[in-house]
């Protein structure tokens, strides 16, 4: 098969997939004759190739996949006037403690926002397939630590947590954040803050995850 056909096949494949395509899949197409380098010269053709239409092609946290682009939002709820689930400012700021601060525990997260949180928020958290319980911390009681998930990723459009919005970002946004130190332009994970801090800026980190957490617009359906 020559390259162009193949990047037929594999415009085909990627359209047609439910979900984020992993290299391994893609190579599964070609019965492994295309090795991982001539798959992603492929790959950067089409993405360069859909550059000017209305879908663009990107590479999440579980493969690749098209999804529409956000200034095609608007046309395409036409489509599906029903709204997308909205969640609770609580919901969202304990989804952002975690996603920055990963792994935690309840206890943890409580400190934080000051206040009780509920078995069902975490609940709906984990059956919206965002969070998981990846160990135990060894205390009394052994509590559940609790980290984001791959399809929390997927659902953002990121490859990692690295690409998570910086902490210094927000900060530019309002005075709350003048204590935090230089750390926070390298990395989300260094910045130490006290907790009174932290729970004013939960709500900041809110406020740049949101729009993306209802963004995201994949080609084959949400």
């Amino acid at each position: 098969m020559n390259m162009v056909d193949a990047k037929r096949v594999l415009e085909t494949a990627l359209i047609c997939s439910q979900q984020p395509l992993p290299l391994r899949d893609m190579r599964a197409l070609f019965n492994d004759s295309l090795g991982v380098d001539s798959l992603k010269s492929l790959l950067d053709e089409l993405r360069d190739e859909w550059s000017v239409r209305g879908a663009e092609l990107i590479c999440v946290a579980t493969g690749w996949r098209f999804q529409s682009r956000p200034e095609m939002r608007e046309y395409l709820d036409r489509l599906h006037p029903e709204k997308p689930p909205r969640y609770t400012r609580a919901t969202l700021e304990t989804l952002a403690i975690i996603a920055y601060r990963q792994p935690v525990t309840r206890g943890d997260m409580e400190d934080i926002r000051g206040v009780t949180i509920n078995s069902p928020l975490i609940k709906q958290l984990e059956d919206r397939g965002w969070v998981e319980v990846i160990g135990h911390r060894e205390a009394a009681g052994r509590p559940a630590l609790y980290a984001t998930t791959r399809q929390f990723l997927d659902d953002l459009g990121l490859q990692s947590l690295d690409q998570l919005p910086l902490l210094d970002s927000v900060a530019n946004q309002a005075d709350v954040f003048g204590a935090v130190t230089e750390s926070a332009a390298a990395s989300p994970f260094e910045v130490t803050l006290n907790l009174d801090v932290e729970r004013r800026a939960s709500t900041q980190i809110v406020m740049a995850l949101e729009p993306q957490l209802t963004e995201t617009n994949p080609l084959n359906g949400i």
